[in-house]
């Protein structure tokens, strides 16, 4: 007799950026990562991680025992309760980089399509736990700006945002961090989704005024593999898809300096963000998306 039961679906398939960008709408794709990132949290180590801050809290005496979790229960032998309704307890803006260098990939998907994908997988991911997410897609100046709201329907502005966003201009992000951080008034947590490809003083400083406002602030920095590691292989004509100047050579006479300068720039981002207290992620769109899920999680959890 043939085995009549369904094989599990493999929800961490999800996770590989290059199965995501194949799926057909935007919406599909978040919600799927997300289900694939919660399923490979029970499976792991992490499991009490998921349980805190997916959908779950720890029963206490008085609470309704209709709610009780008893599939949890008899994973972990103790008790959870559902939370449906619970108040909203935080906003998060998500700021998402949609410069032309954004734009740019060697194979696969943009940086673009990734830190889409990323925010729109945050975003589903914020209203599963009662948050309130918000998005501001910005390039030299804010091209677009979603307050937060903990509604479920929330996420179907969210993603037509991000669904018809494209790259363009020039990189100026300080522009629009000051400008969301006078705007501002409740202590939240923002999110900040780009290649960093800006200047890093002016960037920096940026960042440091949602600090001063009290802000929680995690940055996702977004490269691509040919960018960390400059692996052409042939003469090639390198142009910067914000100013227009181009540079026709062998990789093999600048790889060495282009390395040493990167990594430079890399190392006094990350140092000034632990500095701050700033959460930083390093990134790159072959990366699955289950890294960057956990950095928001670590993050979470000390917001309390």
């Amino acid at each position: 007799m043939a085995n009549s039961e369904r094989t599990p679906t493999d929800y961490r398939k999800f996770l590989d950026p290059a199965v995501v960008s194949k799926l057909s709408s935007i919406e599909l794709k978040a919600r799927l990562v997300v289900e694939g990132f919660i399923v490979g949290l029970h499976r792991s180590p992490y499991h009490g991680f998921s349980v805190e801050f997916a959908e779950h809290r720890q029963y206490m005496p008085g609470d309704d025992f209709r709610h009780i979790d008893w599939k949890v229960y008899g994973k972990s032998d103790r008790f959870y309760i559902k939370q449906f309704e619970e108040e909203t307890n935080l906003k998060a803006y998500i700021l998402l980089d949609a410069s032309n260098s954004m734009g740019y990939k060697s194979d696969g998907i943009s940086k673009l399509e990734y830190g889409s994908y990323l925010a729109a997988s945050l975003a589903y991911l914020m209203l599963r736990q009662q948050d309130a997410p918000g998005l501001l897609v910005y390039d030299e100046a804010i091209r677009s700006y979603i307050p937060p709201k903990g509604a479920r329907s929330h996420i179907t502005p969210i993603l037509a945002q991000l669904n018809n966003t494209g790259p363009s201009n020039k990189t100026d992000a300080a522009v629009a961090f000051h400008e969301l951080a006078d705007r501002i008034k409740r202590r939240g947590l923002i999110i900040v989704i780009s290649d960093l490809l800006d200047d890093p003083e002016s960037l920096l400083l940026g960042l440091k005024h949602f600090r001063h406002r009290r802000h929680e602030v995690i940055v996702f920095q977004i490269l691509d593999p040919y960018e960390r590691n400059f692996a052409f292989k042939s003469e090639a004509r390198f142009k910067d898809m914000e100013t227009g100047r181009e540079l026709l050579t062998d990789p093999w006479q600048i790889k060495e300096e282009y390395m040493s300068r990167l990594g430079e720039y890399l190392d006094v981002i990350s140092r000034a963000c632990r500095e701050s207290r700033i959460d930083y992620h390093l990134l790159d769109t072959s990366v699955p998306f289950d890294r960057a899920l956990f950095g928001y999680l670590a993050r979470r959890s000390k917001l309390g």
